[in-house]
């Protein structure tokens, strides 16, 4: 049997990390949460505890060495990411200084393997794809708080004889997702009657949906293998064949407005990952 602690359980990714580590037999579960949520606590034989914090980025090292008594391995998927907020938000900071906290306190509590979740924005992105050898350079507080975090960590864990894992994420869509989002808001304008403003459209992007990749970071939390892994598709897609995709379950293409809002002059044109096989 292996004892996974999972934070962020009830968040837009770790729900679906949750749902694929409950559908392994072999696999115990405990998430650790912000606040009670009965259909977690009732979603599997798997959960075995849940773990309820007001502010898991608060606690302290012996707090999280408590929590991780008889836990095989941590994944850390909790971070802060309100839509329109997290890049910039100084709550990166925190965010950076409890993970350090859990990590310090797994360690002492004799955790075997720890997996962390980044992001595709650690890396260099001038040329528009990235691929592990890829170099480092993130430009905002949560890009750079992630590397921070995976730099720190490859070198700290494995000294403690802790295997480590990193998952950098691209474009996500899927259930769960924040209405505030590209694809939620687009069914939102459309099940409305209503106009989607866009952008242009032509940014290219490596989308996947968040249920695939949640299945692709259990696997990962579940495997012996180590170092940086891209969680993505590989397939490039422009941000206008996305909506039109999603605007066809509806017959509405009608509704999508690209152009309307003005194209971001930082953004990159393309983002692209090379897919990381264990």
């Amino acid at each position: 049997m292996t004892r996974v602690l999972l934070t962020g359980a009830t968040g837009f990714v770790g729900q679906h990390i949750l749902q694929a580590l409950c559908r392994i037999p072999e696999v115990k579960v405990v998430p650790v949460i912000r606040e009670v949520k009965e259909p977690l606590m009732a979603s599997s034989p798997s959960v075995e505890r849940v773990v309820v914090t007001t502010d898991l980025f608060s606690e302290s090292e012996a707090w999280w060495a408590e929590q991780c008594r008889d836990i095989d391995v941590v994944v850390h998927v909790a971070w802060y990411a309100e839509p329109g907020r997290y890049l910039q938000a100084c709550q990166n900071m925190d965010c950076l200084i409890g993970s350090l906290n859990l990590v310090k306190g797994a360690v002492v509590a004799g955790v075997g393997r720890f997996v962390g979740i980044g992001t595709c924005f650690e890396y260099d992105l001038e040329n528009g794809v990235a691929s592990l050898s890829t170099p480092l350079k993130p430009l905002t507080p949560y890009a750079s708080a992630k590397a921070a975090l995976f730099l720190s960590l490859s070198q700290w864990l494995p000294a403690q004889s802790v295997q480590f894992a990193w998952c950098r994420l691209f474009y996500l869509y899927g259930e769960g997702e924040d209405e505030r989002r590209l694809v939620p808001y687009i069914r939102k304008q459309i099940e409305n009657g209503k106009s989607a403003e866009l952008t242009s459209g032509k940014q290219i992007r490596d989308f996947l949906d968040v249920a695939e990749a949640g299945k692709m970071i259990a696997d990962i939390a579940l495997s012996n293998c180590e170092g940086p892994f891209n969680v993505c598709s590989g397939i490039p897609i422009t941000v206008r064949e996305l909506a039109e995709r999603v605007a066809d379950e509806y017959g509405r293409r009608d509704l999508l407005m690209f152009g309307a809002r003005p194209d971001n002059l930082i953004d990159p044109p393309c983002v692209l990952g090379i897919p990381t096989s264990k």
